[in-house]
């Protein structure tokens, strides 16, 4: 039995193997000197981390990077809650609504980055549309939203394409656990909010916690979208792993590396804190 179950899976621990585990070992590798390919033999070292550490754009460029991702994926939370409720109970049996709704979720961030642009810039489509209703003196006068700091740009794509994959996944988990909770709890006296608080919310946290965390994930290491439309200093950790690995300089390289390692660990360190926390609720609720 254990003997056909590995076969079953053989396909995706190879690939886990040499694309995921080969590729970080590497990069584990060349973090602690070890890159002849690029005449670099000081292994073992932690000169690359130590200047990592030392460098006070490196913390900046961290706290950036955890901004970027924490901050759509709660937003994206409220919103899927929200959205999944209302399709759950407006669109139930409309497979054309839902399917119109799913439609950012096949298309790629580049789509979602050129719309961001085309629509936001401050020569963009609403820009345009203001400055002709009058509401703005010129073009230039919209608010900047692309390649700002603050990350509004970088948001709106995020939140265009992973809001919908949220709300798939509530949405899914609605419709197969069904509202016979929710309807005796009407029938006894209580209010909507006290519904979704003590019933809905409770059945939604598996599925709740398993989107947000591949979200998380997903942003804390996503490359294209910062790069295209942020502010450019401080950078978040996959775009400075970026911009060290393309330096003319070889001795930088392995700094890259140090980056793209760091980057794994912190994001596996949230992803078990996280599951941790959620383990921990599951049991005070009395499951196990």
């Amino acid at each position: 039995m254990r003997g056909q179950a590995f076969v079953s899976l053989f396909p995706i621990l190879l690939v886990l193997t040499v694309f995921f585990f080969g590729a970080f070992a590497m990069a584990l590798a060349q973090s602690f000197g070890y890159a002849p390919q690029y005449g670099i033999q000081l292994f073992p070292t932690l000169n690359y981390y130590q200047t990592l550490f030392s460098d006070t754009a490196f913390w900046g460029s961290l706290g950036l990077t955890f901004y970027y991702a924490l901050v759509p994926t709660l937003i994206g939370v409220g919103l899927s809650i929200g959205f999944a409720l209302y399709l759950a109970r407006t669109f139930r049996s409309n497979s054309i609504a839902l399917l119109f709704y799913q439609i950012p979720m096949v298309l790629p961030y580049l789509v979602g980055v050129s719309l961001a642009i085309l629509l936001f810039s401050n020569g963009g489509l609403f820009a345009r549309l203001l400055y002709q209703i009058g509401a703005i003196g010129s073009p230039s006068d919209f608010p900047r939203l692309i390649n700002t700091s603050n990350g509004v740009g970088i948001m709106i794509v995020y939140l265009w394409k992973q809001v919908p994959f949220m709300t798939l996944i509530l949405y899914s988990n609605l419709l197969v656990l069904g509202n016979r909770e929710e309807e005796g709890a009407y029938l006894l006296g209580a209010d909507r909010w006290q519904v979704f608080q003590h019933i809905t919310l409770p059945k939604l946290v598996p599925s709740l916690v398993s989107a947000s965390l591949i979200v998380f994930a997903f942003n804390f290491g996503s490359f294209e979208v910062p790069y295209l439309l942020g502010a450019g200093f401080p950078n978040t950790l996959p775009v400075e792993a970026w911009r060290y690995f393309d330096s003319p300089d070889l001795n930088d390289r392995p700094k890259a590396m140090a980056i793209v390692v760091l980057v794994s660990l912190i994001s596996a360190s949230c992803l078990y804190v996280a599951l941790y926390a959620y383990r921990r609720y599951e049991v005070s609720r009395g499951r196990k």
